[in-house]
């Protein structure tokens, strides 16, 4: 519960941080004076620095919170239903997925575009990652279904639709800037509309997927163990499948690719909770917003005024701490 406290405190305090950093500086005080105007008078701004609070930093600052718990549980209910440690949205081709279908809808022209983009976007993405989530199950169960099995199928599915990205991004060549900046990730173009769209529907999945809590300890007893208990191991794992592709389309529609989160925090989490999923899962986004929002202000500061892809500083961390996974997990998960 400790955890938790201090967890919501920092959430709570990077957030207000995160409204002072930008092309006009804004102090930490006026930052704190200026969000309470703003929610006593229902986002009404007054002022320049309110404007800017309001319609530039503030749901960039509540898109990185969603999509930071979205990533970071998406890979935590990953871990318990492969009982691998080192599979993420990332690492088992969910996030190619979603990027591939977004590609196809954006440089392909296959789905509806112009003003039905901000619907045909998310869908496209959450068709892509269901498709590629269940390509890597069914490869990985069809060799064997060891744990280490979903790691290969994953990046086999990965490469291939990374291929088929590239080769829609060759034929589209007029479009790459657009398209590689989003592939990068970024929320440097976040809106209202799109940190809604992120928001709500991820807080509700969130919440779906706490109420399996329970169900998800019983299957790290094992598949025998948490039948005899009564728990219908094939539709949990379908409903699950379902959510966390879902939960990680809709966190790369808007935003991109932001690897490595859902490998990262999890097991951050895990060595400071346990690996109780009553306290793992709310663990886990509460740390995932934390780390994303740091990431995001790292984004902003470190080279000003060029403002970095969160996906690359994202991934120039999680190469080596994944790397050190495999040096410390990897015999375990020996094929």
């Amino acid at each position: 519960m400790t955890i938790i406290v201090l967890g919501t405190i920092s959430l709570v305090t990077l957030f207000i941080l995160s409204l002072t950093f930008g092309t006009i500086p804004i102090s930490f005080s006026d930052a704190i004076s200026s969000t309470l105007y703003l929610v006593e008078h229902w986002g009404n701004p007054a002022t320049l620095n309110e404007q800017i609070i309001y319609l530039l930093r503030m749901p960039r600052a509540i898109a990185v919170i969603a999509v930071g718990a979205g990533l970071a549980t998406a890979g935590t209910v990953m871990q318990a239903l492969i009982k691998n440690p080192l599979v993420d949205p990332y690492i088992t081709g969910v996030s190619s997925g979603a990027s591939f279908g977004v590609a196809l809808t954006v440089l392909g022209g296959v789905l509806l575009t112009g003003v039905y983009s901000f619907i045909s976007i998310p869908i496209a993405a959450i068709v892509g990652a269901i498709g590629a989530f269940f390509l890597t199950m069914a490869l990985a169960e069809g060799s064997g279904g060891r744990a280490m099995s979903y790691v290969l199928a994953g990046v086999i599915i990965s490469i291939g639709l990374s291929a088929g990205t590239t080769l829609l991004m060759t034929f589209n060549s007029e479009k790459l800037h657009g398209i590689l900046f989003w592939m990068f990730g970024s929320f440097a173009y976040m809106t209202w509309n799109n940190a809604i769209m992120i928001t709500i529907p991820v807080a509700v999945i969130l919440g779906i997927i706490l109420f399996y809590a329970r169900d998800l300890n019983t299957l790290l007893l094992g598949d025998e163990q948490a039948q005899q208990l009564g728990l219908n191991i094939r539709a949990l794992k379908k409903i699950m499948v379902v959510l966390v592709s879902i939960l990680t389309a809709l966190c790369v529609a808007f935003c991109g690719v932001i690897g490595f989160v859902g490998l990262i925090v999890p097991h951050t989490t895990r060595i400071l909770v346990g690996g109780d999923h009553r306290l793992l899962l709310p663990g886990s986004m509460l740390v995932g917003a934390n780390v994303l929002l740091v990431a995001d202000i790292a984004c902003k500061t470190l080279m000003v005024p060029t403002e970095l892809p969160i996906g690359a500083v994202i991934a120039a961390i999680g190469v080596p701490f994944f790397a050190y996974l495999m040096m410390r997990e990897g015999k375990r998960y020996a094929m």
